[in-house]
């Protein structure tokens, strides 16, 4: 690479790198549109800071990005959560941690590194409980918990580390878990669940699936997309819309108010309390 000269990263070069990670890597679509996006980076700052490269930056930065299918949120049922969070060996110290975690990010929908670095000074247990996340971009919020979670956590927390900077959730060796370690929980209780809820075999389930099903639940139950945007952590609520489109449950309630084809609509027909209103104006 270092022999590398700018001329040798013409268009028609970039395009066969990014073939190559699709046909020889088995890259996805979004994978090769990721590295595509930093290619472009490194070219727009060549053309400010190359004049004279300009028209090769150009070239490579016309390279357009690959469409690829959009799926659907994949989410699970209550019934499949409710088998997860019951398949920890409570007798156990890592059944109760397992349960503590996996409850905590069931109820707040917090990112898989949201809940590995939450230490006892971001739960706050009282009259109003609440947990203080950390996410993307260094912003802060809150969240509010069920009081299930907050005994759990309570009861959890006092019999570990009092230490406000003491990892909520330890591993063996009392420091925090990994993101590989969170999912290695929830993998052997998905595992686990699978012989009470078989539907569980058919799915993949992973950390942010457990919060594509926290906002799904939300807004089954009525929540405000916008309510949901704010307890997520959303920059943007065009990111939320993504489960509306895949919430059925919500389109068939839409659609029972629509008359079935080949039969007539029927027509408004206003009661005596309306039309005595209508007549005093």
């Amino acid at each position: 690479p270092s022999a590398l000269c700018l001329s040798d990263l013409d268009a028609p070069v970039i395009l066969e790198f990014l073939d190559y990670l699709e046909r020889d890597r088995g890259n996805g679509i979004r994978s090769r549109n990721l590295r595509l996006a930093a290619i472009r980076a490194f070219f727009r700052l060549v053309a400010l800071r190359d004049p004279a490269s300009v028209n090769l930056a150009t070239r490579v930065l016309a390279i357009p990005v690959k469409r690829a299918d959009r799926r659907l949120v994949g989410y699970l049922t209550r019934p499949e959560i409710d088998a997860v969070l019951a398949a920890p060996d409570r007798t156990q110290w890592t059944g109760r941690r397992d349960y503590a975690l996996l409850l905590t990010m069931y109820n707040s929908g917090a990112r898989v590194s949201e809940v590995a670095s939450l230490q006892r000074r971001h739960i706050q247990i009282g009259s109003t409980s609440s947990l203080e996340l950390h996410g993307k971009g260094r912003k802060e919020r809150r969240v509010p918990i069920w009081p299930r979670t907050a005994r759990t956590l309570k009861t959890w927390l006092d019999s570990r580390d009092p230490s406000p900077e003491a990892a909520a959730f330890p591993n063996a060796r009392g420091g925090p878990l990994s993101r590989d370690g969170v999912n290695y929980i929830l993998q052997t209780a998905v595992r686990t669940a699978t012989t009470a809820c078989p539907s569980l075999s058919t799915k993949h389930v992973s950390p942010h699936v457990i919060r594509h099903t926290t906002a799904m639940h939300l807004l089954q139950s009525g929540v405000d997309i916008a309510v949901i945007a704010l307890w997520l952590g959303h920059e943007s609520i065009e990111t939320t819309h993504g489960y509306l489109e895949a919430d059925l449950r919500l389109k068939e309630k839409a659609l029972q108010k629509l008359a079935p084809a080949g039969q007539a609509a029927p027509r408004f027909k206003a009661d005596d309390p309306l039309l005595a209103f209508l007549k005093t104006l």
